[in-house]
């Protein structure tokens, strides 16, 4: 039986440890060759993507030209660029290897933006670190024009930009009418363009993919969310001698493992979150957190990944 899916992929399915377009281009074939499955089976697919490396190296190439001619641009737009450029090549991706099994279907790729508020708290504590490691002199000097540094790790200084949650996706009524059309739709890529309430300015954030694509999954009234991640599981006691695979698992047991600290800030914590809040409640929907590649075999006998159900 067909379902409605929101697929997130995780950093692993378009970059590896060679930044290069071609590089890029060939892990997201790789990944097509994962998706066709859930093609295959007449799933109607959303799919969101992450971000980070890519606009940490736009960044980079932005600070580097930088000058009073050709002034580096702001981080929202490049946020839309790098949407467009990794949009770009998924959509190839999924049209070359769709061809390879004689489907016929179509494939759109969606600059989306996405709302927050100007009273969301993480503004007053800017803590998303972006971009290039810098001097602690050239930090201050950043500082004292008004931008937020951090000392990292004792690794230099970087950026910091808010991390506010999303609020609403204001393209989501045009993706859900190319999910009435069959269209395969990439979407909220990055987490989506960060704009405020009201006249849509965009402004220095980057907002976390997986709570974007929780809430895109929500407003599309997806029947199931994946996360795609780096492991094939979630682990209680990861990394432990008494490490634990969680397989199926409800929401009240997945509440009481986030409550008890088992899963990291900036890691799995936020998977956590937005699968328990897009299946509580709802027992007609559920979610999976896997690895990229798991995802061909979801859907078959057995339970592939960790599945969260409502009861």
């Amino acid at each position: 039986m067909s379902e409605k899916v929101v697929i997130a992929l995780g950093g692993n399915a378009i970059l590896s440890k060679d930044a290069s377009a071609q590089a890029q281009q060939e892990a997201l074939a790789q990944t097509a060759s994962y998706l066709i499955k859930l093609i295959e089976n007449g799933d109607q697919l959303v799919i969101s993507h992450g971000n980070g490396p890519q606009v940490g190296n736009l960044l980079l190439q932005q600070e580097a030209a930088d000058s009073e001619k050709n002034p580096a641009l702001p981080l929202d737009t490049c946020v839309a660029m790098t949407q467009g450029s990794i949009g770009y090549w998924l959509s190839s991706a999924l049209k070359n290897e769709m061809a390879k099994h004689n489907i016929d279907k179509e494939v759109a790729t969606l600059l989306t933006s996405v709302v927050v508020s100007e009273s969301d708290p993480a503004f007053a504590d800017p803590s998303k670190p972006i971009g290039p490691f810098i001097s602690e002199e050239e930090a201050k000097e950043q500082i004292a024009q008004g931008y937020n540094f951090k000392e990292d790790a004792g690794r230099g200084w970087r950026k910091v930009v808010a991390s506010p949650k999303p609020v609403d996706i204001r393209e989501s009524k045009t993706i859900q009418r190319l999910i009435e059309d069959d269209v395969i739709t990439i979407s909220c890529g990055g987490g989506g363009i960060p704009v405020l309430e009201g006249d849509g300015r965009g402004v220095e954030a980057v907002i976390d993919k997986d709570f974007a694509s929780e809430l895109l999954a929500e407003q599309v009234d997806a029947d199931r969310l994946i996360i795609l991640t780096g492991v094939d599981n979630v682990y209680l006691n990861y990394g432990k001698p008494d490490e634990q695979k969680l397989e199926e698992v409800t929401v009240p047991e997945l509440e009481q493992y986030l409550a008890a600290g088992h899963f990291a800030p900036g890691s799995m914590k936020p998977k956590i979150e937005a699968v328990l809040k897009f299946v509580k409640g709802h027992d007609e929907r559920s979610a999976v957190i896997t690895s990229l590649e798991n995802l061909g075999r979801i859907g078959e006998t057995g339970t592939v990944g960790t599945v969260i159900v409502n009861n």
